[in-house]
């Protein structure tokens, strides 16, 4: 991808979160202009392992191979064959996972699956594990013994949601994340976000999100914290799934098509100046929406709207063309807004009353989406 693409950066100051690549990454950042501060979420050796657990799990599962098998992770399922490879069990590890049912949340871990010689049978498109639930739920999994793939975040919601399906779950935890060795630079961070020192931060992984807010509500800013990147700080992740982990907050976020740096900071590079100056959205129909502050013109023409539609159409822009859940869009509503997704519902009748009704999809099941040209 060229790196040439997008804008400059002068006089942007860009929080990163990252603790790994981040050289690249500030790299990247620097050389268009900007500042940058760095304040890593997590361990710069986030993956710690439990040996002698892993290796009872690892034995469990030869001893008694699964009926349907969950990978959530490239790096995690890599680390659990080398580390059966270390005990001389992986070939019995491959071998007892091989005729399974095997479920893949993403590309890296099917290309994980793959290299050991093994193949999932179904991978969603959007690599959101809960799409993986979502292809299990109805399912009748009464007996089935399935294993589960622990990818650093604890899964045990997950395991007790299919136990409920009458399924029988072991959870086999390869690592786990943890946080940042010195959390003075992410103390520092929280409160530039909270007073709007910062433009933009990056996020590279789902758990340097929980990491940044666990460590905004250690200081008693965490309202403050959501608040700024609800309207003036840009959240930038890698991807969906790093993206997710912002949803229920009802924190608008930018991500690239493809989950590559390299495609986050050129999608960056694009944002920040455009918003500076105005975000323009082309709408379909050949519509022209600009949001500029707190305005919001139609074709050059002033839309006015209340503040229920108006924090859904910041959602509903800060992803165009993407998907937003209900969840999201009803944590977005105004604090005092009934708490109910009747109330999403209503705020989308009326911004769809404002800027037309083909402006806003409803994509069943799933949330709403502004509809853009493609």
């Amino acid at each position: 991808m060229d790196e040439s693409g997008g804008g400059s950066l002068d006089g942007f100051r860009i929080g990163v979160t990252a603790s790994r690549k981040v050289e690249e990454q500030v790299a990247l950042i620097e050389r268009r202009g900007a500042e940058v501060v760095w304040a890593p979420a997590l361990s710069t050796d986030p993956t710690r392992v439990d040996d002698a657990a892993l290796r009872r799990a690892t034995e469990a599962v030869v001893a008694q191979p699964p009926d349907l098998f969950l990978a959530t992770t490239g790096v995690g399922m890599r680390a659990w064959l080398a580390a059966a490879e270390g005990w001389g069990l992986r070939e019995g590890l491959v071998e007892a996972l091989r005729p399974a049912e095997i479920l893949a949340r993403g590309p890296k871990s099917v290309g994980a699956l793959r290299g050991a010689g093994l193949r999932e049978l179904w991978s969603p498109e959007s690599e959101l594990f809960e799409d993986v639930l979502d292809h299990l739920r109805g399912r009748d999994l009464a007996g089935r013994r399935i294993v589960v793939q622990e990818h650093g975040q604890s899964l045990s919601m997950v395991a007790h949601a299919l136990r409920r399906q009458g399924a029988v779950v072991d959870v086999v935890t390869v690592y786990r994340v943890v946080g940042a060795d010195d959390p003075t630079p992410m103390f520092r961070l929280v409160d530039q976000i909270a007073d709007g020192q910062v433009h933009a931060v990056t996020f590279t992984a789902a758990p340097a999100v929980a990491a940044l807010l666990d460590a905004a509500a250690s200081v008693g800013r965490r309202d403050d914290v959501v608040s700024a990147f609800q309207a003036d700080v840009l959240a930038v992740c890698v991807g969906p799934v790093t993206a997710a982990a912002f949803e229920l907050w009802g924190v608008p976020t930018v991500y690239p098509e493809r989950s590559r740096l390299v495609a986050m900071v050129k999608l960056l590079a694009t944002e920040l100046p455009s918003r500076r100056s105005g975000l323009a959205v082309e709408l379909v129909g050949g519509h022209q929406l600009l949001l500029h502050g707190d305005s919001v013109l139609l074709d050059g023409a002033e839309v006015r709207l209340s503040p229920a539609p108006a924090s859904v159409l910041q959602a509903l822009v800060a992803n165009p063309g993407n998907v937003v859940s209900r969840r999201a869009l009803l944590a977005m509503l105004p604090s005092g807004t009934a708490g109910s997704e009747h109330a999403v519902e209503m705020a989308v009748a009326r911004l769809r009353a404002a800027l037309g009704t083909r402006a806003v999809q409803t994509v069943v099941k799933r949330g709403y989406r502004l509809a853009v040209e493609p």
